[in-house]
C-alpha cells in the first residue's frame, strides 16, 4: 500500500484545511486508516482515525468538535477536514494504514500502522 498525503498550507487561526490521503496498492487489505502529526521539537501524536471494520471514527481530545474524518465511497481516499485551526495545530500531519486487524485500544499507537505517507505541513499563523 502506498498512501500519498496532501492539502495543507499556512491558514489564518480559525480557518479551514481538508487534507487528503490517496491510497494505492493493495486498499482493499486496509483496515484502519489514521491521522498523526508532529509538531516542530515534539513527538508525533495519533490525531484521527477511521475503522475499515464499521466505519467509527476516533479522534484525540484536542482536536474533538474541529476535526471530522472520512472517507471516500471506494475507501480509497480519506479525508481529515479541520476546522477553527489552532496555532497549536501546526505540525507535519502523517496518514497511516494497517493491514492488520488492531484491537480498539490500540489504533492510537503508531506502531499498529505498517504504511505511512510522506507528510503534509500545516502551518496556523497570522
Amino acid at each position: 500500500v502506498q498512501l500519498q498525503a496532501s492539502g495543507g498550507g499556512l491558514v489564518q487561526p480559525g480557518g479551514s484545511l481538508r487534507l487528503s490521503c490517496a491510497a494505492s496498492g493493495q486498499t482493499r487489505e486496509m483496515t484502519a486508516i489514521a491521522w498523526f502529526r508532529q509538531a516542530p521539537g515534539k513527538e508525533r501524536i495519533f490525531i484521527s482515525c477511521i475503522s475499515d471494520s464499521d466505519g467509527r471514527a476516533f479522534y484525540e481530545d484536542s482536536v474533538k468538535g474541529r476535526f471530522t474524518i472520512s472517507q471516500n465511497n471506494a475507501k480509497t481516499t480519506t479525508y481529515l477536514q479541520m476546522n477553527s485551526l489552532k496555532p497549536e495545530d501546526t505540525a507535519v500531519y502523517y496518514c497511516a494504514t494497517t493491514k492488520s486487524r488492531p484491537i480498539t485500544s490500540s489504533l492510537a499507537r503508531e506502531d499498529v500502522y505498517d504504511y505511512w505517507g510522506q507528510g503534509t505541513q500545516v502551518t496556523v499563523s497570522s
